[in-house]
Formats: structure tokens, C-alpha cells, sequence
């Protein structure tokens, strides 16, 4: 049977930091799509956080990272007050500044310019995944999985489909400091509560997710 693809050779993927995902060159026969008419179904999780908060997405394949990146800041709720990457192996691809000092500073190649970027350019088959790394002190990475792709569709519209749990608060203390939180919002006798919710100003529920809120704000974005 035919599996669909863009017109990209096979890639070996391997993320150290969790081993038991591996893609394997595919022996099977490619059908070549044109990415300008393809859908792609994604599942974004944020990674060793349990029980786990993710999103599930149809988003066009054509899509570029800068707008990728808007997507997923109103998926996990984040507020765009870092700097972020797209990470695939040893690569990198962020946002790029005449003067940029970070080249190298993060032990990898100099970045690649994210502008210049679409997903399908890095995404090409089914479980096919790469690392979406936002706010580098707290280090919050999100892995992209391509769950299927849509050929067909041309609609270049984002639409979540379904997700799980609130994205952490912003400079909460990555995910220590995360589960401190979520330990306190659920005992009221926590010795850090009352600190935890003055310098949230409002409490923090981490189950809330609204499917249609978030919809709501996708369909603001222009793609």
C-alpha cells in the first residue's frame, strides 16, 4: 500500500533525550503529494510533564515557522516573552538577527533563518517529528508529531481538534517549579499557596482547556 509523502528522501530522526522514538527509512511505496494541497494532523505535547498537556491540529503543510510558532504560543497559552527554536537533529531554526552572538552558544550549528522555513520542508511522512523549544531558561519543549497527512485539502486555515489541560504559567520555575504550582493550587494548606496565587493574581486551574476559546483565537490568526 502506497504511503503518502512529500517529495523528500527518508531521514533517520533520532532525539536522544528520548530514545524509544525512532524513524526508519520507509521500504514501502511513496505516493508524492503536492504540500499546497495537503493538511497536516499534528499532536504537540509538551514533553515530561504528567498527566500529559497537548493539542491536536490540522494546520496546512505549507505552513511557515514564524506562524507555526504563533500557533503554538495560543495553543499552550504562552504570551511571546522569549526566544524560541524549531529543532531537528543537530539543526536549528529560529529566528535569525543581524547580530545574533547566540550562534553557537547552545553547543550547535548557527541557526537557520526560520522565515525561510516551511514545516513540510522539515515534516514529510506520517511520524515524522521535530522539538519546538520555547522560553531557553525554562526550556519548555514541545515535540510536533505529524499523526497523518490530508491530501486534498487546500483550506489554510488552523483548527485545533483536541488537546488536554492549561499550558504551564509563564517564568513559573520550569517544570519544578510547574509541579510546585499545581501542588499548591490543590492544597490550601500548602505553605507557598498564598505567595503562588498573589503572584499569579488569579487561581490557576491546570485541567482548564477550552476547545472553542482557543478555535476562537485561531481563527483570528492570519496564516
Amino acid at each position: 500500500s502506497a504511503v503518502f509523502c512529500f517529495s523528500h528522501p527518508a531521514m533517520w530522526q533520532v532525539n536522544l533525550k528520548h530514545p524509544s522514538r525512532f524513524l526508519y527509512p520507509m521500504a514501502k511505496a511513496r505516493a508524492k503529494l503536492d504540500p499546497a494541497r495537503v493538511q497536516l494532523q499534528l499532536k504537540v505535547s509538551l514533553l515530561d510533564i504528567r498527566p500529559p498537556i497537548w493539542r491536536r491540529l490540522l494546520v496546512p503543510a505549507t505552513i511557515k515557522l514564524p506562524k507555526l510558532h504563533d500557533v503554538l504560543q495560543l495553543c499552550f497559552g504562552w504570551t511571546n516573552s522569549h526566544l524560541h527554536a524549531f529543532r531537528l537533529e543537530e539543526e536549528s531554526y529560529q529566528a535569525v538577527y543581524p547580530d545574533d552572538w547566540g550562534a553557537d552558544f547552545f553547543g550547535m550549528s548557527k541557526p537557520h533563518d526560520e522565515k525561510k522555513v516551511r514545516l513540510c520542508d522539515l515534516l514529510h511522512a506520517k511520524d515524522d517529528w521535530l522539538i519546538y523549544e520555547y522560553d531557553f531558561g525554562d526550556s519548555w519543549e514541545h515535540e510536533v508529531l505529524v499523526e497523518k497527512l490530508l491530501p486534498g485539502v487546500t483550506d489554510k486555515a488552523v483548527t485545533c481538534i483536541d488537546g488536554a489541560r492549561a499550558g504551564p504559567p509563564e517564568d513559573c520555575g520550569s517544570i519544578p517549579g510547574y509541579e510546585n504550582l499545581v501542588d499548591a493550587m490543590a492544597d490550601p494548606k500548602h505553605p507557598e499557596r498564598e505567595q503562588l496565587l498573589e503572584w499569579l493574581g488569579d487561581p490557576y486551574d491546570p485541567e482548564a482547556f477550552s476547545l472553542d476559546t482557543l478555535n476562537k483565537q485561531l481563527k483570528r490568526l492570519k496564516i
